[in-house]
């Protein structure tokens, strides 16, 4: 996927109301997980990513600090982020 033309979101926009539910895409550009809600405010703030399982079962929550993740919309106003490990 190419994300050149997606729009990142300011500091403002990472709230948990907006990314909530945001596919997460590795390094790789293959599916991570979904983050499934945040913990904490501000720069400590972490998005907790159900990684793996299948259609829900068996996924492992996975802590992530939001400052290792880059919120984008693409053309359709979809949030995603990308983050650099596989």
């Amino acid at each position: 996927m190419d994300h050149s033309n997606h729009v990142r979101l300011t500091a403002a926009e990472l709230t948990p109301a907006i990314i909530e539910g945001a596919t997460v895409y590795g390094a790789d550009d293959d599916t991570v997980g979904k983050v499934d809600h945040v913990h904490g405010a501000g720069a400590s703030s972490q998005a907790i990513i159900d990684v793996g399982g299948f259609l829900g079962i068996g996924a492992k929550p996975v802590a992530v600090p939001l400052t290792e993740l880059e919120f984008m919309r693409d053309e359709d106003g979809d949030i995603h982020a990308l983050v650099d490990f596989h």
